[in-house]
């Protein structure tokens, strides 16, 4: 054949490399790989990757060292394959602490830095440049682009972002700036005998009424501001800080809690007084009255009614209404040496257990728009008093009825649901994915009213 070609004088020898010469262009290459030019060196040389790969492979398991020109490698052997991995895997661990231990000199420093120029009030383009420099320093200690930049916290596009040059410009000042003197006029005027005691909106509008201009009422307001004349010196009322109710009821009969809600009467603006007490601990209702208005003396007259059949409790919460805060209840608890509790100020959810209460009543499916009359109230009252009490399954109290809990026999019925599950569990194992009782069916612990801090801490420890 006349023509050149691939094959013009016959196939080439297949290139062959003695152990020499590999140990050699891996050297050659990771000197490479320092400087990015890994990719550049392989075409080059006319090598894949994959030579690369399995030589580092031979080397690392020592198979390259010691080898004469054209002497057999062979396969390697378990032993030297494993301790070829654990090479390379050393060296790559080696390598990262390497970049690690750079890495955190160089942010440690960085950050010193920035705090000291932070604590000084710098400016924001040389705490940009120490960042920047801290990147470069990081990407020069050959930790990843990325990683660099998440340590410093900092964006690649914000880096990679070249500045605009800073140009020079000098202060532009205002045509309508008032001059020195015409700043003292008006803090002179201000303060003067006459208008010390007013407002400057005041003062701006007397100036007017005498036939002065001095300045706006912005401009007032910005010259008392600059010489640190802005204060407040109204008489304004300050409310002490509330003490936040803490109660806990271990057993009934130890906190009641209490409140009135309005029933809707017969016509529009007339309504009756519904009185409920409530035992936290067990969800009992203790007593339900219902009256055609509110009183201190009403409240006492139930209090008094419910304390002979209950007994007296250590502990009555309620609102800040009237009728809680009144002096016949003050002096009903003092004298019967029970604690008072209110809730705070503006805070709805101080007295939970009455105002669940109140919502499990109004939003019930028979809950009437209107009564007809107070004794039709007190007849809903008492049918749904009853209900509650006795037929009621409160989800807060392990779905017992108050009843149970308050008198005691919760604990057999908690027995007898455990029996049943037990037996289900027993016929029917594959339909339950535990060996205990749910939790929801769980005897009721202590009622909290703002759990006290220190028993938290307790439980946590």
């Amino acid at each position: 054949m006349s023509s050149s070609g691939p094959r013009a004088g016959g196939p080439s020898r297949r290139r062959s490399f003695t152990p020499a010469q590999k140990l050699e262009l891996l050297t050659q290459y990771e000197d490479a790989c320092t400087g990015k030019e890994g990719g550049a060196f392989l075409r080059e040389q006319g090598l894949y990757s994959s030579q690369i790969a399995e030589w580092r492979k031979l080397r690392d398991a020592g198979a390259l060292t010691g080898k004469k020109p054209g002497e057999t490698i062979g396969k390697l052997s378990a032993e030297q394959v494993e301790i070829a991995r654990l090479r390379r895997q050393l060296e790559v661990s080696e390598g990262r602490l390497e970049r690690t231990e750079a890495a955190l000199g160089i942010n440690g420093k960085t950050l010193g830095v920035l705090r000291e120029r932070h604590q000084g009030i710098t400016g924001r383009a040389e705490v940009q440049k120490e960042m920047t420099s801290a990147y470069r320093h990081l990407v020069e200690a050959a930790v990843p682009t990325r990683q660099a930049a998440a340590l410093l916290g900092l964006s690649r596009t914000t880096i990679y972002r070249q500045p605009a040059a800073p140009v020079d410009h000098e202060p532009v000042v205002p045509p309508n700036k008032l001059c020195a003197a015409e700043r003292a006029e008006i803090l002179a005027a201000l303060n003067s005998p006459e208008f010390v005691d007013l407002a400057p909106l005041q003062v701006y509008a007397k100036l007017l009424d005498e036939g002065i201009y001095l300045g706006s009422v912005s401009t007032f307001y910005r010259v008392l501001q600059e010489n640190e004349q802005v204060k407040e010196r109204r008489r304004l009322a300050k409310h002490p800080a509330r003490a936040i109710p803490e109660l806990v009821a271990t057993a009934p009969g130890q906190v009641l809690s209490w409140d009135i809600t309005k029933l809707a009467g017969p016509v529009k603006g007339k309504y009756f007084d519904c009185y409920l007490m409530v035992d936290i601990h067990s969800r009992f209702i203790v007593g339900a009255h219902v009256h055609a208005t509110e009183s201190g003396v009403l409240a006492m007259e139930m209090m008094k009614e419910i304390f002979g059949i209950h007994g007296i409790p250590e502990i009555v919460h309620a609102d800040r209404g009237t009728s809680m805060t009144s002096k016949t209840v003050a002096g009903l608890l003092s004298d019967l040496e029970v604690t008072r509790s209110h809730s705070r100020p503006r805070v709805s959810n101080d007295n939970p257990y009455s105002e669940s209460l109140f919502k499990t009543m109004k939003y019930g499916p028979t809950f009437p728009d209107r009564f007809a009359s107070l004794s039709d109230a007190r007849a809903f009252i008492s049918e749904f008093v009853d209900w509650y009490k006795h037929a009621h399954q409160h989800s807060g109290i392990g779905f017992h009825t108050p009843a149970n809990v308050h008198y005691g026999f919760a604990d057999s019925v908690a027995v007898k649901r455990s029996q049943t599950l037990a037996a289900a569990r027993a016929k029917h194992p594959q339909r339950f994915s535990k060996a205990t009782d749910p939790k929801i069916l769980a005897l009721p612990g202590p009622a909290w009213i703002n759990q006290p801090k220190e028993g938290t801490e307790t439980e946590a420890a």
